[in-house]
């Protein structure tokens, strides 16, 4: 049986950022993937926003996380040649009612340690984005966009130069926990076997069953897989923005926002819907509910121009009427399965955050000896 130091499944950004962190230690990494591209998955279907930290409970995962994630993601940026862009963001309150919400977001972020962000009325914001009717707004002037694509490439890039490897079309099947490592079954019909003394389950989506497919005491805290798909429609023409446009939080997401690529193109999205599996298909009929709710911030909005963009799914492990959960990594600490690290609900802020994702993995690892 082959063995290894250490094997992440999954290469996505979270999977990537691990394994660069745990091969600059020195470990022996192998990253595992099924698919025979690297980040097709969740990490190829989002926003590509870099968040603040405004929307989550203070003391959190999420919002710790995605602080130190955003501050870690711009330096490397800027250090590995990553394009991106601090634009910043207008979070709106189209109407007095909901002033409240908007100022409990303010409150939240302070605590959160977002210490620039700034109330707006709605002259000023009139003045900002003339095309924007609203009554007041947030500013987050750290808030931007970053290719995703190259993000990944450079963690990639930066994990092989500290030796790491990848292995592209390799399918984990199963796994059990012994005395001395953690098997991993991988392939297809002929499969092979694999033991490692770390492994970091970072398989997004398939990252609960794929915690009750290793056989361990860990298995038995895994937690159910819920799924929220979120559309997205791209915009013909130039929108009138320079700023990424996020109306209130709405129940299990951040509302149908506006965000800009980084050559300007304007898309929308995502929404929330939640489905049985995951799946990709963008239900064109999804434009009027899309225009109903772009217009209260943009009145004059031509729905003519919203085109179908893609789809991407959340990796939820509550369901739909449940409060928002947390991210949860469970490590050795938790499940008592030594050099077991399971990466469960790393939904958004997750590509903000993965590179803190990576330190905190580590250190975990690093706590237990492992």
């Amino acid at each position: 049986m082959e063995t290894v130091d250490t094997v992440v499944i999954g290469a996505g950004v979270v999977g990537l950022a691990c394994a660069h962190r745990l091969a600059r230690a020195g470990l022996e990494v192998v990253v595992i993937e099924r698919e025979t591209a690297f980040g097709t998955g969740i990490s190829a279907r989002n926003s590509e926003v870099i968040h603040a930290g405004l929307y989550y409970p203070p003391g959190s995962l999420k919002a710790r996380l995605c602080v130190e994630g955003r501050q870690r993601l711009y330096a490397w940026c800027a250090q590995h040649g990553v394009n991106h862009s601090r634009c910043g963001k207008l979070v709106v309150a189209s109407a007095a009612a909901q002033a409240p919400a908007l100022q409990a977001i303010a409150e939240r972020a302070h605590a959160n340690g977002v210490d620039n962000l700034r109330r707006i009325d709605a002259a000023e914001l009139a003045a900002l984005e003339p095309a924007l009717a609203g009554h007041a707004a947030l500013l987050s002037p750290s808030t931007g966009i970053v290719n995703s694509h190259g993000l990944m490439l450079s963690l990639l890039g930066e994990a092989e130069r500290h030796g790491a490897m990848l292995a592209l079309g390799s399918p984990v099947q199963e796994g059990r926990a012994e005395a001395d490592g953690i098997v991993l079954r991988i392939g297809g019909e002929a499969a092979t076997e694999l033991k490692a003394k770390r492994v970091v389950n970072a398989a997004g989506l398939d990252a609960p069953a794929l915690g009750r497919a290793i056989a361990a005491p860990a298995a038995a805290r895994a937690p159910q897989a819920h799924y929220a798909r979120g559309v997205y429609f791209s915009y013909a023409g130039k929108a009138p923005f320079s700023r990424l446009i996020y109306p209130i939080p709405e129940p299990g997401g951040l509302g149908v926002h506006l965000t800009l690529d980084l050559g300007g193109q304007a898309k929308f999205g995502p929404d929330v819907e939640w489905i049985s599996t995951p799946d990709y298909t963008v239900d064109p009929a999804r434009v009027e509910r899309f225009a109903e709710a772009i217009r209260r911030w943009w009145p004059d909005l031509d729905a003519q121009r919203l085109q179908p963009g893609y789809a991407g799914v959340r990796p939820k492990i509550v369901g739909p009427g449940e409060p928002d959960a947390d991210f949860r990594i469970d490590g050795p600490a938790a499940h008592g399965t030594p050099g077991l690290v399971h990466l469960y609900g790393i939904e958004s802020p997750g590509l903000t955050a993965a590179l803190a994702i990576g330190e905190h993995v580590a250190a975990m690892l690093a706590a237990e000896g492992a």
